[in-house]
């Protein structure tokens, strides 16, 4: 991912909540990543999400920190604030409790944005906290690799 990133100038920037920052940690543990990883934010509460990168507080009252208008905010929130030209976010629910009807444990939601471009999506991972902590670093990192 770091190649094509580079090649295509692109430097990327984190915005994480269920991850915890894995995502960043995954793309930063390639040697040489200072040259296309730009920063990444974890923001595991609301207040982070609304204080760091902007998140309103009607989207989170209205459709919830597990969103793709949260996550779509994330991204665009990251971008805003860090010199990135690339952003993706996750947000979602880990377990192995926090789930809820409509949003069971496993939900978690991704945006990526790219200059005016933002895509988003929604995915349901079964397993425990690590299993979908795991496939949720996977799916963000295939993500940004599908929009290069």
């Amino acid at each position: 991912m770091g190649k094509a990133l580079k090649k295509k100038g692109e430097t990327l920037t984190t915005a994480e909540s269920c991850t915890g920052g894995w995502v960043a940690q995954a793309v930063t543990s390639v040697a040489g990543s200072s040259e296309w990883f730009e920063r990444g934010y974890v923001t595991y509460s609301n207040a982070a999400k609304r204080e760091a990168l902007g998140v309103s507080r009607r989207t989170l009252e209205r459709h919830g920190a597990v969103s793709e208008q949260a996550a779509r905010e994330m991204a665009r929130g990251a971008l805003k604030r860090s010199k990135g030209t690339m952003a993706v976010s996750v947000t979602g629910i880990a377990g192995p409790g926090g789930g809820a009807p409509g949003k069971p444990v496993g939900t978690v939601c991704f945006a990526w944005a790219q200059g005016r471009k933002i895509s988003s999506e929604t995915k349901r991972f079964g397993g425990g906290r690590t299993r979908v902590r795991r496939q949720s670093v996977i799916h963000a990192l295939r993500g940004i690799l599908k929009r290069l």
